[in-house]
């Protein structure tokens, strides 16, 4: 192991002058996590832009970016597939600002013969609520990839099948909804995706991606496999054609970077279309899992964070945005293979981020009491002394039935485990629980007043 990382480490490209802003520490951190897990996974190489305080201050390339290239460096364009859908996204609601069309609008207003296209809009498209069934769930490319497709192809194979769910009642991943939209991009535009995004996006930013199918040869990283954990090996990428649209780009860590500060800054378009593509989508039912345009919203390890993943065949990406520390990351590598993305990024985090803020909470897990408490309730034999008000309000009799009615039948508890450290909530110590009763598993979740012996505001018990 300690032999593949030093191989690794002769490999490090990076840009000149780009880590002046991270400590000799930090930059040492970062190569060391990135060569580690390079080696740890198979992944042959790993292309990484961060930007701290609005500004790239680091873009680094590892390992080995192909068969012919055997040192990547930071310029090489890795195929970024799905990360692709945000400049989609942000294509069409420009064309929006302009007049040209509606998110709104129904798809059969641009594009006919699509299944429901009368009940389906343009925003359902680009939020993947639209119900078109996406051709390509699987991780692996399948037998019609073997052949070029056109976009008109993928819609009268798949855009014409019956819907998978009526129109916003449902969130289901379709690369078929941004072929799509793309289609529809294009005849509002009058000028081709490439051409327009080029025009709008890349050139003001001065940034140089490139079509993805252009990007499968001499010059550019290699895509690889592993199957299961045999060896790592060279992946034949797919025909031409069948990502467009829904991950049509190539570039370089940095260059996804300035789109990401762009973000940040709130220029290059108007600041609400940067707000109307984060902002979750929300389903008839009132529900929402945070994909908004493009891009995903999220609370994760304490941040709030902008995101989206991809994968074409032999490449993973990973761009995250820090809008409350004006910072982004960029992780980009060229097989298609392990967690390595989400490893580099979140080890990237801590490294060069601040510390999300957290008020720990000096309060014990009080296991034996909770086991105590689970005893009481299965002989039906609880203290009203040891419950609130509103916890002696909840557990009429009706509730203490059930509660003794179904959990003695289960048996002893065989296992309490803690589903995190206790936390505060209005006034209480929030504690939630594994409960096991055999090969029987239940959820607790309890709300305690403050100390040692605090009365039990709430203890309920729920399936898994």
């Amino acid at each position: 192991m300690l032999r593949s990382i030093f191989a690794l480490t002769a490999l490090i490209a990076a840009s000149p002058a780009s880590a002046q802003s991270l400590t000799q520490e930090e930059s040492a951190k970062v190569d060391a996590l990135v060569v580690k897990t390079l080696a740890d996974t198979g992944v042959p190489s790993a292309s990484i832009a961060i930007v701290r305080d609005g500004r790239i201050v680091l873009s680094r390339a590892y390992g080995k970016a192909s068969e012919t290239l055997s040192a990547a460096t930071p310029d090489l364009r890795y195929q970024i597939a799905s990360n692709s859908k945000q400049f989609t996204a942000m294509g069409l609601l420009l064309l929006e600002d302009e007049g040209k069309l509606s998110l709104d609008d129904h798809v059969s207003k641009w594009l006919p013969g699509v299944s429901s296209g009368d009940n389906i809009t343009v925003r359902q498209l680009l939020s993947h609520t639209s119900g078109l069934q996406d051709f390509w769930p699987q991780d692996y490319m399948f037998s019609a990839m073997a052949k070029p497709v056109t976009p008109q192809g993928i819609v009268n194979r798949w855009a014409k099948k019956p819907l998978d769910y009526t129109p916003g009642t449902r969130w289901q991943y379709s690369n078929t909804g941004y072929v799509v939209a793309g289609m529809i991009l294009e005849k509002a535009a009058g000028e081709p995706l490439m051409h327009f995004l080029k025009r709008r996006i890349f050139d003001p930013l001065a940034m140089d991606p490139v079509d993805i199918d252009d990007s499968n040869g001499p010059g550019f990283p290699q895509g690889y496999h592993r199957y299961a954990l045999g060896p790592v090996r060279v992946a034949a990428p797919p025909s031409r054609g069948w990502l467009w649209a829904a991950g049509e780009l190539s570039m370089s860590a940095s260059d996804l970077a300035k789109w990401d500060i762009a973000r940040l800054d709130r220029k290059l378009v108007p600041a609400d279309d940067w707000v109307a593509q984060e902002a979750p989508a929300i389903r008839g039912d009132g529900t929402t899992n945070g994909y908004g345009l493009g891009v995903s919203s999220k609370l994760a390890r304490g941040r709030r964070i902008i995101d989206h993943g991809g994968e074409s065949v032999g490449f993973l990406s990973q761009n995250s945005v820090y809008p409350d520390s004006r910072a982004a990351i960029v992780v980009l590598t060229n097989a298609d293979f392990s967690g390595a993305t989400d490893t580099i990024t979140e080890g990237i985090e801590k490294i060069v981020l601040p510390s999300p803020a957290v008020t720990p909470v000096n309060e014990a897990t009080r296991a034996d009491d909770v086991r105590a408490m689970v005893a009481a309730f299965s002989a039906g034999a609880i203290d009203p002394k040891l419950l609130t008000d509103n916890a002696n309000f909840y557990f009429t009799p009706e509730v203490l039935g059930d509660y003794r009615a179904s959990l003695s039948g289960l048996g002893p508890l065989t296992d309490l485990t803690p589903a995190g450290p206790p936390r505060l909530r209005g006034g209480f110590v929030n504690r939630n629980f594994t409960l096991k009763f055999g090969d029987k598993s239940l959820t607790l979740i309890t709300y305690a007043e403050a100390g040692p012996h605090g009365r039990w505001e709430q203890f309920i018990v729920m399936p898994e």
